[in-house]
């Protein structure tokens, strides 16, 4: 047994501590990171008479590395409409544009792709006594994902268009617009960053999707970071 004396002049067992280190060591979970530059692609989008096809939707699922099921149901919810698949494709009922898809995607990303703690996107989700949790592979972060409520209908609208609210920017999507959260709402913000807090004028609704144009930036986080 080999021992040291430190400047307090306590004596070190050195073994017993380096086996105490590898324990510690042996318990970390190991990095698992992917490496691979991670890219959404655009949505491939057409009508069909009254409908949508979202031609490139199982494409999009395995760069997600998700359920195809998981991700229609959102997309389904968030646009406010009924759909299905047909192969590797999704069909809307009604015409959607690039934009809303893009957005409905990225909020997709934000909430149950991406780590909270490392940003990366290497991980997967588990439910554990009815509780949806996403796990990181990279750095071991878990964190509870959110239970969305649909199909309720409030007397009056969160969001109406053409009006004025203060909203925090939550974070950044892919094409670098803000991302603010208002109730059921995801409001994309331009020219801002994460942190920023700004008065918006709500330019279009779509489902639970909102385009908004900045009035005021309040306060800038490049400014506190300073």
């Amino acid at each position: 047994m080999t021992k040291y004396v430190n400047q307090h002049n306590a004596d070190i067992d050195y073994d017993n501590y380096i086996k105490n280190l590898d324990r510690a060591f042996s318990i970390i979970p190991k990095v698992q990171d992917t490496g691979e530059r991670f890219v959404v692609p655009e949505p491939k989008l057409f009508t069909e008479g009254k409908t949508t096809v979202f031609e490139n939707f199982a494409t999009i699922s395995d760069k997600l590395n998700r359920e195809s099921g998981h991700v229609l149901k959102f997309l389904l919810r968030e646009l406010g409409t009924a759909g299905k698949m047909e192969g590797n494709r999704a069909v809307f009922n009604g015409r959607f544009g690039i934009g809303v898809v893009s957005a409905i995607i990225d909020g997709y990303v934000q909430e149950y792709i991406l780590c909270s703690e490392c940003g990366r996107p290497d991980t997967h989700l588990i439910k554990e006594d009815r509780i949806l949790t996403l796990n990181c592979d990279a750095c071991g972060a878990h964190r509870p994902v959110a239970k969305r409520m649909a199909g309720m209908i409030a007397k009056e609208e969160v969001l109406k268009e053409g009006e004025t609210y203060d909203v925090i920017i939550a974070a950044v999507g892919r094409k670098g617009d803000g991302i603010a959260k208002k109730d059921k709402y995801t409001i994309y913000v331009p020219g801002v960053i994460k942190g920023d807090s700004v008065k918006i004028k709500i330019k279009k609704i779509t489902g639970s999707i909102a385009f908004s144009e900045l009035i005021e930036k309040k306060s800038s986080s490049q400014k506190k970071s300073v």
